[in-house]
């Protein structure tokens, strides 16, 4: 009679995943194509060091030559407090170069660059706005506002800065990971989210930096929801 039951079970729970039902719906949150309605920004930076030293993973520096030491932005990217987020909004409105002039390229080229290989220069930049920025449109009325926030964002958050301040440099050392963001915290005022990655000798590595941003795009906030994954309890600040 048991196994009967059991049977019956599999059998209703099978028939409802057939229709969508909740008992089948993955617990990951899926990203909505076309909808520009979120709730708050992840602005993230990545410590290039680290970059350029993953077990297996190339770099390559823009062709103005090696970055400054410093924290480099990654993105700006709109969020729901699901974990979820918007993508790729508004074809209509693709990357176009030619509205930015050339001292605010060069800015995005110092403070933005991308360390991929081969180096794709403008390619990077496009790759943000067309995913990331044009869900954002309610919030900047251009690609130049977009990326002038996260300008000022990074200016604003100073994690080098932060960092040095407890005694925390980029010199190979590893260092208690709570003691990394309370030091970050002491600047921005939030808890950040750390991202690690793992060197060739199998280090933990500080890597990106998640802080989480209003949806004004200004106002720095405590994440709603942090992503994925996590750090060991000491890191290594690889040198750059």
């Amino acid at each position: 009679m048991g196994k009967l039951r059991s049977s019956s079970m599999i059998v209703i729970m099978l028939i409802l995943c057939l229709f969508g039902e909740v008992l089948c719906k993955s617990k990951k949150p899926k990203p909505k194509p076309h909808s520009s309605d979120f709730d708050f920004f992840y602005f993230v930076q990545q410590w290039p060091g680290a970059y350029c030293d993953t077990k297996g993973h190339k770099c390559c520096y823009p062709n103005t030559g090696k970055p400054t030491t410093d924290f480099h932005i990654h993105g700006l990217w709109p969020n729901y407090n699901d974990g979820g987020y918007p993508s790729s909004c508004d074809s209509s409105k693709p990357f176009d170069e030619s509205e930015l002039d050339d001292d605010f390229l060069s800015k995005l080229t110092t403070e933005w660059p991308s360390f991929t290989c081969p180096s794709i220069g403008t390619k990077f930049w496009a790759h943000e706005w067309n995913k990331h920025g044009t869900c954002a449109q309610s919030v900047f009325n251009n690609q130049r506002d977009y990326f002038q926030a996260g300008l000022d964002l990074k200016k604003k958050t100073n994690l080098l800065q932060a960092l040095g301040n407890s005694k925390i440099i980029p010199n190979d050392e590893f260092y208690n990971v709570e003691d990394v963001k309370e030091a970050m915290k002491n600047e921005i005022g939030f808890y950040p989210w750390l991202e690690c990655n793992i060197d060739g000798e199998g280090n933990s590595q500080i890597y990106q930096v998640y802080v989480c941003v209003g949806k004004n795009g200004k106002d720095f906030i405590e994440c709603p929801v942090l992503p994925h994954g996590n750090c060991a309890s000491r890191v290594q600040f690889p040198k750059f």
